[in-house]
């Protein structure tokens, strides 16, 4: 599993390569992603480890997934991404967890998770940009999934997909772990 430094240099050296490649300002993209200019120039110089949040927003700004702005170094075409390299994004003290387990630009973001929900906890997003589709698989548990202020029931073995676009979560009301595994798409940046 990658240390914090090595995730915090990652997205500093990508975070500036991919706003300068798309020709944004430090003002730009601040605007562009709601997270403020201080904030920007301190990921961009590595001296701040930012919450998930702040992360997608960057992402959803600069049209990549997370997985792009979190990348060690390009690689090959056939891309393999260890256990041990995939990427814990969130956490709770009572073991929940959100895994970005690898991801690609296939035209937009493409990302592959794998969560992990203790009873009685959850976790929220904002809306996603318009376009944006997730697929969840509930592969242990039930899942309440609520989009835009309503909920779904998700048993085990049965596979969801909503547009991501509104306001969203997953949660847990069961009394066992519920596992997920989960693809976030989002269309390409237009330009």
């Amino acid at each position: 599993m990658p240390d914090t430094d090595q995730v915090t240099q990652a997205l500093a050296r990508n975070l500036k390569r991919l706003r300068t490649e798309r020709g944004h300002t430090l003002d730009s993209l601040a605007a562009r992603s709601g997270v403020s200019r201080g904030m920007v120039v301190q990921i961009e110089q590595a001296r701040t480890n930012p919450s998930v949040g702040t992360v997608v927003r960057l992402a959803d700004a600069l049209g990549v997934s997370i997985a792009r702005l979190l990348d060690y170094a390009e690689g090959p075409s056939v891309r393999l991404v260890p256990g041990d390299r995939a990427v814990p994004l969130w956490t709770t003290p009572a073991g929940s967890s959100g895994t970005l387990l690898a991801g690609v630009e296939a035209p937009g973001p493409l990302e592959l998770w794998s969560w992990r929900i203790e009873p009685g906890e959850g976790h929220g997003s904002e809306s996603h940009p318009a376009g944006t589709v997730e697929l969840v698989r509930v592969d242990e548990g039930e899942l309440t999934l609520t989009v835009d202020g309503r909920d779904h029931i998700v048993p085990a073995g049965t596979t969801a997909t909503f547009d991501a676009a509104v306001a969203h979560r997953y949660g847990n009301a069961a009394d066992r772990p519920l596992l997920l595994t989960m693809v976030v798409s989002v269309p390409p940046l237009t330009r």
